[in-house]
């Protein structure tokens, strides 16, 4: 596949802080690509440096191998931006809004018609498109929010966090469009805060922290990283009495976190050691519930790389 976008060495600061420090990656044409970090990563910048909402300082940004500053308008009218604030008018009908934002893209008669009643029944709206958004469901606006992004038939999607607060129904229902949309031949940037979205939809993953990208890969790829650990999850009272440093004369231990209720401990896969955590934490008057074992998954992946959970 080709690139649709090239970012090199791309660089945002805010006076003293480096929100985005020289980054460089592509989005290859026709692919999902999952776009995570935690709160001030530098995600949410660089997405809108992207959508052309935010100006850099420096780097450089092709698009359909042109450079974004040299064709801005051209370039706007290829992109469609699902927001996370939703980005539509309560009181007129969904209708109209579809038609207003489709309108900013030059779509006028009966294109605009028709590219909005697509819009619409993509989404699953158009036996509601006289109805105002006032009245429909919060998964409803976000469908809503999507079709307004896509009625221009746009070669990129950038969707930042667009099941944010909704129902199971709506957010399969919004999952099951983006997987159209890519069979339909649009790219798509995608943030959320919801692993298991990513599992379902991603065909690549980035992962930014602190305004760097610290990974790079494919589902598979990323968890490779972690297939030599194992994680015990140990359900247990009187935890006060242990410390980190009780595990670590127990070959293969690599990491332990104690919490009020249970103690997760991170091992090499290679080294059976089991026995032994559970003989330390007996004899430190732990009393052991609960036992399971975790195997590699994204989630684990995020975690270890930023020290925190995609929802922190």
């Amino acid at each position: 596949m080709e690139n649709i976008i090239e970012v090199k060495n791309l660089k945002k600061s805010y006076k003293n802080l480096t929100a985005v420090n020289e980054i460089s990656f592509c989005v290859k044409e026709g692919e999902i690509l999952g776009f995570l970090g935690p709160n001030g990563a530098g995600k949410s910048t660089t997405i809108n440096i992207l959508s052309t909402a935010l100006k850099y300082d420096s780097g450089e940004i092709n698009f359909m191998g042109r450079p974004i500053k040299a064709d801005m308008i051209n370039i706007k009218k290829n992109i469609g931006i699902v927001p996370q604030d939703l980005a539509i008018y309560e009181d007129v009908s969904a209708e109209k809004n579809v038609k207003f934002f489709a309108s900013l893209y030059s779509l006028k008669g009966e294109t605009l018609k028709e590219k909005t009643k697509q819009a619409l029944e993509f989404v699953g709206l158009y036996d509601r498109k006289d109805d105002k958004p006032k009245t429909f469901s919060g998964g409803m606006k976000r469908r809503l929010n999507i079709a307004c992004a896509i009625a221009h038939n746009p070669k990129l999607i950038i969707m930042d966090e667009p099941t944010v607060g909704i129902d199971p129904q709506s957010r399969n229902h919004i999952l099951t469009s983006i997987k159209k949309l890519q069979k339909m031949g649009a790219t798509i940037i995608y943030t959320t805060h919801y692993m298991e979205e990513v599992e379902e939809i991603s065909d690549r993953i980035i992962i930014m922290d602190h305004g760097n990208i610290i990974a790079e890969g494919t589902k598979e790829k990323l968890k490779e990283a972690i297939e030599d650990e194992k994680v015990y999850v140990i359900a247990a009272t009187n935890t006060d009495n242990l410390k980190n440093t009780d595990f670590f004369q127990i070959e293969g231990v690599k990491k332990v976190t104690i919490s009020k209720n249970s103690v997760e401990v991170i091992c090499l896969n290679t080294v059976e050691n089991l026995d032994k955590i559970i003989i330390t934490m007996i004899n430190k008057n732990c009393k052991v519930s609960n036992i399971t074992t975790n195997t590699a998954s994204l989630e684990r992946v995020f975690l270890n790389l930023t020290g925190k959970s995609l929802r922190d």
